[in-house]
């Protein structure tokens, strides 16, 4: 398998497909081809679990020359029945990155208090509680999959809480990894004759001379990770929130309605397999009503100004992730938020314009409308204007023939006056 790039969503799907296919196929051994700089918790959890939980034998190996397995690669490498890398090439680096930014340490802070083999040492004093939360978590982790794999512990604590790297030959000094091979062919030769534990059972592994069979990933798995990119996601989301906005302006068109809710659908897709920030996408939905209502009630750009305002701090915080790869360009939320505004301000211009021209429809374009009354007595009768036949009352004494105004209309009935003494609106 090849793992090139972010570890995502899409990422874990490959992984747990292309492990399945291995398992129904026979296969005698994964080598799972890692060249990556981290990514997503969750995502990484998923694949530590297949590996675990697999029949087959996993063997990530770092490669080519000049990859990288850091942040979760390094857990995935970790959690392997073996581990390899190619010449030039390292891991490490696997602090969390949400709190990367964590303030600088005295030389006695990083030293950490004594502790016992299988105990994780306490966080730095200067971390706060979240932080040494996390640090601790991760910490414990990564010292599972250690003496799970009979593998170096102190370093893995290190990699976490310091953020240490190692190239591949002193990985392989430091026992992270089992050896150093050129390529896949030299790693199913070195791999050959080890004993493992799969499934709680000690394995030994025949692998000299296997046939090479490559799943690269596919169709699926290039949508599911462009579909999964934070910003296609938003983007989505509002080409479907618009898409629906114009169905129901406009009754019947089908097109923008249809495209919509496919693009919501997918764009919520994408949102529920990332890791968001519920307070930022509240937000986003209170900024594009808040835009949305400027278009039907306007209110002179208020509305409209503090939803375009709700709209930017929702994309800011939407994704609760700082992982390579999975954060927001601000430049688009912005560019999404003036986009928005400029329409809301659009309509309101649309609006005031309206305003501002004579009534030429419905109920309202009847005041003023002049007319000939037809027949009439005792202060009612009919009258022709525009252009039909209306029953009509009047203080004023009529005769058929005057010319007359409307002045007032009550459910099908037309006050009328003189046109000589009517008064225009």
């Amino acid at each position: 398998m090849h793992v090139d790039g972010v570890i995502g969503p899409a990422t874990a799907d490959y992984f747990a497909r292309s492990l399945a296919k291995a398992r129904n196929g026979g296969a005698a051994i994964v080598v799972l081809r890692l060249d990556t700089p981290g990514g997503l918790d969750t995502s990484m959890r998923e694949m530590i679990r297949e590996i675990i939980a697999s029949p087959v034998p996993v063997v990530a190996y770092v490669a080519p020359g000049g990859a990288r397995a850091a942040s979760a690669g390094t857990y995935i490498v970790y959690a392997s029945h073996v581990a390899a890398m190619a010449p030039g090439t390292n891991l490490g680096a696997a602090t969390p990155v949400e709190i990367g930014g964590l303030p600088e340490l005295t030389p006695q802070e990083k030293s950490p208090p004594e502790k016992t083999k299988d105990q994780a040492a306490p966080a730095p004093p200067t971390a706060s509680k979240m932080e040494a939360k996390a640090i601790n978590d991760a910490v414990a982790y990564i010292r599972g999959l250690a003496h799970l794999r009979g593998r170096n512990a102190d370093w893995a604590e290190r990699a976490v809480r310091e953020a240490a790297s190692l190239d591949a030959r002193d990985a392989l000094a430091a026992k992270v990894i089992d050896f150093m091979a050129r390529d896949v062919a030299d790693v199913l030769a070195q791999a050959d004759g080890r004993v493992v534990t799969v499934g709680g059972a000690p394995v030994t592994l025949h692998t000299r001379g296997l046939a090479i069979e490559h799943i690269r990933p596919d169709w699926r798995h290039q949508a599911l990770a462009t579909i999964a990119n934070p910003n296609v996601a938003l983007i989505l989301m509002m080409i479907g929130i618009y898409g629906l906005l114009f169905e129901f302006m406009n009754p019947g068109a089908l097109y923008p309605g249809t495209i919509g809710v496919i693009c919501l659908l997918t764009g919520l897709y994408a949102l529920a397999v990332l890791p968001v920030n519920y307070a930022g996408l509240a937000l986003i939905l209170v900024g594009i009503g808040l835009m949305t209502a400027e278009a039907f009630a306007p209110s002179f750009g208020i509305l409209g100004i503090g939803g375009a305002a709700a709209f930017l701090l929702g994309g800011m915080i939407l994704i609760d992730t700082d992982a390579p790869g999975f954060g927001l360009s601000l430049p688009l939320v912005a560019g999404l938020a003036a986009a928005s505004l400029a329409f809301t301000l659009l309509v309101l211009r649309l609006a005031l314009t309206s305003r501002a021209r004579r009534i030429v429809s419905g109920r309202e374009e009847m005041i003023g409308c002049p007319g000939v009354v037809q027949d009439w007595g005792d202060g009612a009768g009919f009258v022709f204007a525009h252009g039909e036949r209306w029953r009509a009352v009047s203080a004023a004494p009529l005769r058929p023939g005057d010319r007359i105004r409307t002045v007032g209309i009550e459910n099908l009935t037309l006050t009328v006056t003189p046109e000589e003494t009517g008064d225009r609106p």
